[in-house]
């Protein structure tokens, strides 16, 4: 149990003690995607959702979400973030909205749950705005693809 910091040597849950580390510029780039019916994405595209913007809505539920993540994962630190980005890439072949959550800091420990957070949160709205149209929306591929800063370093997927 040693090897992984949120637990002590007797395995009891914790929070990591990051008072010794230097602050130092980070940040993390997660992805997620949402793939729906045809016509659910031509309503998310066009913006004509009976609930409104869908993307505009999703963009400003991640942000929100990013900087709620220690009140959802409960050994998370509270950061004062100092950038939070979500983007969509629209593959209409497909039916999928692509999510890129950037979010950066300068401090003690890393941003990956803050991007993972954004990103997930965002297709959860996503679903939310368009279920009407289509409850078999499948929600996938929730990732972290880069993260750079502090001890470990950059991080990518190639």
């Amino acid at each position: 149990m040693s090897k992984l910091s949120h637990f002590d040597d007797k395995g009891a849950a914790r929070m990591v003690d990051v008072s010794d580390k230097d602050a130092t510029a980070r940040v993390a780039l997660a992805g997620g995607r949402i793939t729906m019916s045809a016509e659910a994405f031509a309503h998310v595209r066009d913006g004509t959702a009976k609930k409104g913007d869908v993307l505009g809505v999703a963009r400003l539920a991640g942000i929100m979400a990013a900087k709620k993540t220690p009140d959802l994962i409960p050994l998370c630190h509270p950061l004062a973030l100092e950038k939070v980005e979500v983007e969509f890439e629209l593959d209409e072949a497909t039916s999928v909205v692509e999510i890129l959550a950037t979010v950066k800091v300068s401090g003690r420990t890393g941003v990956e749950m803050e991007a993972l957070t954004a990103a997930s949160i965002a297709a959860l709205t996503i679903y939310d705005m368009v279920k009407a149209v289509d409850k078999s929306m499948i929600i996938d591929d929730i990732r972290l693809l880069k993260k750079d800063g502090g001890k470990s370093g950059l991080f990518e997927v190639k």
